[in-house]
């Protein structure tokens, strides 16, 4: 195995230099890092992440919480932190809680500075009861794509998720509807508050009971929860569902109970995921800026690390956007 030392050598250099061009902790002149560069070339040298580790206390990686890369919503978000994180030369730690809060207490209570330099935790069922468990980590701490209220310890970038909801519920007021139903997984209650307020905003209620509890964000959960919409109101003419793997568990069952979107049923998704794009028909959804969000979230953390302290208590909202597609029309007799 090729060692510092050896690069050193070839490039006629100390080692401690050949660390200092590695690092870029210190300036090096620029002809004597070239050597050093050209020498890894030659030799094909890879540094020993482990032991530069314990040297320095840096692992050069950042630790990313999500409930599940089922979902293509986290799966997306898993990318796009990678993505920034690989553009300022860090590595990613992923752990799933998958949807186990057990599960999800073991993993914060096992991380250490040594594993990672800081950590990004992105959504919240699961994750909120144990976020005591960081309150004297030595490590900057932000959360990602964050909904029910979050601790005063930590920065949050996040979607301003009650506007999100409005939007699907302006779409279906402006189109006509008004026997609606909701499907949510637990969590979602502020997407569900502005769906609300955009019929109360027209002198309308959506009850109580026409909203409609997922038992897991998966299609079968959208699918149950959507038989369970049709069955207390079989005159619907439109759903909102907070995920869109919910809405296109609510497409399946409109099929499969012979109703036709968007001319029975209009469907409205959360999240546009590639699916919301590629299914018949494509599904009206709420799209989040995933990759901005992650941008500034990673950008966050790395600022901290720069300044060795913890991430800056903050709270930045972005805005989400309703992309209009085929699956929502007039109700019938509207038209």
């Amino acid at each position: 195995m090729v060692t510092m030392q050896d690069v050193a050598e070839r490039a006629g250099v100390t080692k401690q230099t050949v660390s200092n061009v590695l690092s870029g902790r210190v300036t090096v002149r620029p002809t004597t890092a070239a050597r050093v560069r050209a020498a890894v070339a030659e030799l094909g040298y890879t540094p020993n992440l482990v032991a530069r580790s314990l040297a320095t206390g840096s692992s050069r990686t950042v630790g990313l919480f999500v409930p599940t890369v089922t979902n293509a919503f986290y799966a997306e978000v898993v990318e796009a932190v990678e993505d920034v994180l690989e553009e300022h030369g860090y590595h990613l730690l992923l752990c799933t809680t998958r949807l186990d809060g057990e599960r999800a207490r073991r993993h914060l209570a096992g991380l250490t500075s040594r594993s990672v330099d800081a950590l990004l935790i992105a959504g919240d069922r699961d994750l909120i009861d144990h976020l005591p468990l960081l309150a004297d980590a030595r490590f900057p701490v932000a959360l990602y794509a964050w909904e029910t209220r979050a601790p005063d310890a930590f920065p949050v970038v996040t979607v301003d998720y009650e506007h999100a909801g409005y939007l699907a519920g302006r779409h279906l007021r402006e189109l006509g509807h008004r026997r609606v139903a909701v499907l949510a997984s637990p969590a979602h209650t502020t997407r569900v508050a502005g769906f609300r307020r955009a019929f109360a905003d027209d002198g309308l209620a959506v009850p109580d009971d026409a909203v409609h509890l997922a038992a897991e964000p998966t299609l079968a959960g959208g699918f149950a929860a959507a038989k369970a919409a049709f069955a207390a109101e079989p005159g619907l003419t439109a759903v909102f569902a907070t995920h869109d793997i919910l809405a296109l568990g609510a497409l399946e069952a409109a099929r499969a109970t012979g109703r036709t979107v968007p001319q029975d049923l209009s469907v409205v998704g959360h999240d546009d995921t590639p699916e919301a794009r590629l299914t018949r028909p494509a599904l009206t959804t709420v799209a989040l800026p995933k990759r901005e969000m992650a941008r500034q979230a990673v950008e966050l953390l790395l600022r901290a690390l720069a300044r060795s302290g913890a991430a800056v208590n903050s709270l930045q909202l972005l805005r989400p956007e309703l992309v209009v597609r085929e699956s929502t029309s007039p109700p019938p007799g509207a038209r």
